[in-house]
């Protein structure tokens, strides 16, 4: 027999004890609830030049994208919308060398609000997450929905045309020697598909690319033990679980440049070498 409970909803922002700094310091507590991936907090109220505090300054490190989270108790306004893409637009700015996306988390998003931030997505990468407190018993947790994804206008090679561009020497420094040597594994992998092919050092990640053209069905980010591969695949279930089924250690999918993001050590590339080369296969469209 399996207990069973009805959960019910509770207003935050009606409820006696809790606010809005306890919400904000479950999500600093585990990042995860907002189903973003496990993202590292890099600052709460954050001071804005003329302009406020930001709720919370999340991040994810293997992708160097940073979040612009706004927090609203109840349902969604127009000054939250206003201060969210305010907040996003300086930290844009001021830190140009790291993609950025506006997060709305709110208890409430309207039909309304939904159709008007809507008409931002695609110009402006933006998030819409509905959080609600849900009641169990004696037990309260929180249940997070995202009704609005960011849509990313224009070609994902372009990414690599606003590249600052590097060497290897840059990524030693950044990474490590030893992660370089798996970067140059996979792309002998990738040169059993495509034999023209070369390392592209650019400052957010190794690209690739043929006869001086830029190719990036796959991409690399070196880490210290690891590297970091990105294979522009789209997403379906059957190869989501098939990666599952394998033990491969796969982050989130990357739903802004549809990208399946892999981390792989030396071990990955001796036991998965098929896996990788139909990966490989599948990205540049000959499988």
């Amino acid at each position: 027999m399996v207990d069973y409970q009805r959960a019910r909803t509770v207003s935050l922002k009606g409820h006696p004890s809790l606010s809005e700094k306890w919400l904000q310091e479950r999500i600093v507590a585990d990042t995860g609830l907002l189903g973003l991936g496990e993202l590292v907090v890099k600052d709460v109220e954050r001071r804005q030049p003329r302009a406020g505090r930001l709720d919370l300054l999340l991040s994810d490190p293997d992708t160097a994208t940073r979040y612009e989270v706004e927090l609203q108790l109840g349902p969604t306004d127009e000054t939250h919308i206003i201060r969210t893409i305010e907040y996003w637009d300086l930290e844009r700015r001021r830190y140009p060398q790291y993609d950025h996306v506006a997060v709305i988390v709110a208890e409430d998003i309207t039909s309304r609000f939904l159709n008007v931030i809507s008409l931002f997505n695609g110009f402006i990468p933006l998030v819409a997450i509905q959080l609600r407190a849900l009641q169990i018993g004696d037990v309260l947790t929180l249940s997070a929905t995202k009704v609005l994804d960011q849509v990313t206008l224009g070609a994902a090679d372009d990414e690599d045309e606003a590249e600052q561009s590097t060497d290897r020497a840059y990524w030693e420094q950044k990474a490590a020697k030893g992660s370089l040597v798996l970067a140059d594994r996979l792309l002998a992998v990738v040169r059993q598909v495509e034999p023209k092919m070369a390392l592209k050092y650019n400052k957010n990640y190794i690209g690739l690319v043929r006869d001086g053209v830029a190719d990036n069905f796959v991409q690399m980010r070196p880490r210290q033990q690891h590297v970091i591969a990105e294979f522009k695949i789209p997403r379906s279930d059957e190869l989501t679980s098939r990666l599952e089924e394998q033990g491969v250690d796969a982050l989130d999918y990357s739903t802004r440049w549809g990208r399946y993001r892999i981390r792989l050590t030396a071990a990955d590339l001796d036991a998965r070498h098929d896996l990788l080369l139909e990966l490989v296969r599948t990205a540049h469209g000959t499988d």
